[in-house]
Formats: structure tokens, C-alpha cells, sequence
């Protein structure tokens, strides 16, 4: 309790990222007139999650990660989600958060999964270990505890995701100028380099494991990785959900209407009277 009920109204809530009132907004203490047309979005992105303006370099890069992860085909579950739902009657704003609703540990999650294993690995190179033994022995007791499969690494459809090479590169250029030290770069590489020393062929890097180099190397923390890539998922999220509203179609399921499912269920029988069951 306290004597000032407009001063406990006003401390209910407490935030860093935005001041407004009548007549003016300011985030992180900016004018929202002066970051329009001056500040990029992923920039502001930025700006509201860690309290100051990227650099130039930064930005790019922040973008670049961004932009690599938008879309992967209706065969991802949130855009295949979305899709159905848009033909359910809804909105494109429930279209979006039906599928993003989806992006949990299995599909969405292993760039925060990645980036914890990166750091990890980091804190034994740290430590003192060379980071081919950090590697190593971080490998084995993540495997010990999760299974064998790392996350952020190998891919269904693609030998070598395309997107990796183009990203690592853009980490080198940004580490050359001093944006980034080009640690995480190097860690996983080194993760990747492992696996191909177990298993005796490549296990490349996919999208999940270089997005997660990217935003460590960028000082995200390892949960913000899902969060952003909620962000950049949701803009392919929302093109397919408009793309399949202006094809049509309604209730449009998984698979077309004339393939049925495989049902393993008991063969077909009679419900016996209520007295005999």
C-alpha cells in the first residue's frame, strides 16, 4: 500500500524500452521522430532488445540473419499451418500467431539450443583447453545428456544449406572490421569439423547453427535466438498466409481430400447393448 495511488498506478509497470506521452514517443530515450527514415528496422530491433544503437557493421549483420531465415516452404510445419489456418475463415494476424505458435524446440528452436552449446564450448576454451579438446569434450557430454543428434547442424533437404557459407562469410568481413571477434565463427566451425571426425562424413551447418554464430557473436543471450527468428520466420509466415487467401480455398487440410489417412485401428464392429458392456 502506499499514500500516492497515481505513483503506485505509474510503477505497476516499469520499462527501459519506451516513454510516451501525450505528444511524444521516445525509445531507449530516442525521438521517434529522429529514428524514422534514420534507423533501420533491424537496427531497432536492436535498439529495444539491447538499449542502444548498433553499429553500421553490426546492423548488416543483424540483417543479413534476418533475412537468411524468412522462409523455407510449406513444408516447414509454421508455414504449412499457416496456410491451413488462412483457409479456416481467419485473419492473417491469426494465420501468424497459429503458426508461430508451432516454433518450439523441434522446429524453431535450435539456434537457442546451438548457441548454448556454443557457449558452453566457449567457457571451456576459456578455461584453458584448446578448443579442439573444449569442443570435444562439450560434444560428449552434450550427446551423453541429449542424444546424438547437435542441433544446428545437418539438414533434411539440403547436402550444404546455402545459406551458411554466405553468412559465415559475411562473420569473417564483420570480424576483419573489428565488428565482431569471430569466436563463435570459430567455434562452430571447429563443432563442425567434430562431427566429421565422428561420423566419418560431413554433417554440415545449417540455417539454425550459423544464425546462432551470428547472434552470439552479436552478444545476444542464447533465448533471444528463437525470439529473433520468431521475427524474421513471421515475415514469410505472413506472405503465405496472404498468398493462400488470394488462391482460396476452404478448409484446405495437410494432404488433398482423396488421400486418407492410415487408420491402425480395430477392423469394424457392433456396439453391443448397454446391459452387456
Amino acid at each position: 500500500m502506499t499514500d500516492d495511488p497515481e505513483r503506485e498506478v505509474r510503477d505497476w509497470w516499469r520499462t527501459e524500452i519506451i516513454e510516451m506521452e501525450p505528444g511524444m514517443i521516445r525509445y531507449r530515450g530516442y525521438p521517434i521522430e529522429q529514428l524514422i527514415g534514420a534507423v533501420s528496422f533491424p537496427e531497432m530491433v536492436w535498439l529495444l532488445l539491447r538499449g542502444a544503437l548498433p553499429s553500421p557493421d553490426q546492423g548488416r549483420l543483424l540483417e543479413a540473419a534476418l533475412v537468411a531465415a524468412v522462409d523455407h516452404g510449406p513444408q516447414a510445419p509454421s508455414i504449412g499451418i499457416a496456410r491451413m489456418a488462412i483457409t479456416c475463415g481467419v485473419g492473417l494476424n491469426n494465420a501468424i500467431a497459429s503458426a508461430v505458435n508451432t516454433l518450439g524446440d523441434v522446429h524453431g528452436g535450435a539456434g537457442e539450443q546451438a548457441m548454448a552449446l556454443y557457449h558452453d564450448i566457449e567457457r571451456a576454451w576459456d578455461a584453458g583447453s584448446d578448443l579442439d579438446k573444449a569442443t570435444a569434450d562439450t560434444v560428449d557430454a552434450f550427446t551423453a545428456e541429449h542424444g546424438p543428434f547437435l542441433p544446428g547442424f545437418g539438414h533434411r533437404f539440403h547436402p550444404v544449406d546455402p545459406r551458411v557459407p554466405r553468412l559465415l562469410a559475411l562473420v569473417d568481413e564483420a570480424a576483419d572490421a573489428g565488428a565482431v571477434a569471430g569466436r563463435f565463427a570459430a567455434i562452430g566451425r571447429e563443432v563442425e569439423r567434430e562431427l566429421e571426425r565422428r561420423k566419418g562424413k560431413l554433417i554440415p551447418m545449417n540455417i539454425d547453427g550459423v544464425t546462432a554464430v551470428v547472434y552470439a557473436e552479436l552478444g545476444f543471450e542464447p533465448p533471444l535466438a528463437r525470439g529473433i527468428f520468431c521475427l524474421s520466420r513471421s515475415v514469410g509466415i505472413l506472405a503465405h498466409a496472404w498468398e493462400q487467401s488470394q488462391q482460396g480455398g476452404r478448409n484446405k487440410g495437410p494432404i488433398p481430400r482423396r488421400h486418407i489417412w492410415t487408420y491402425d485401428g480395430p477392423g469394424r464392429r457392433d456396439v453391443p447393448p448397454r446391459d452387456e458392456r
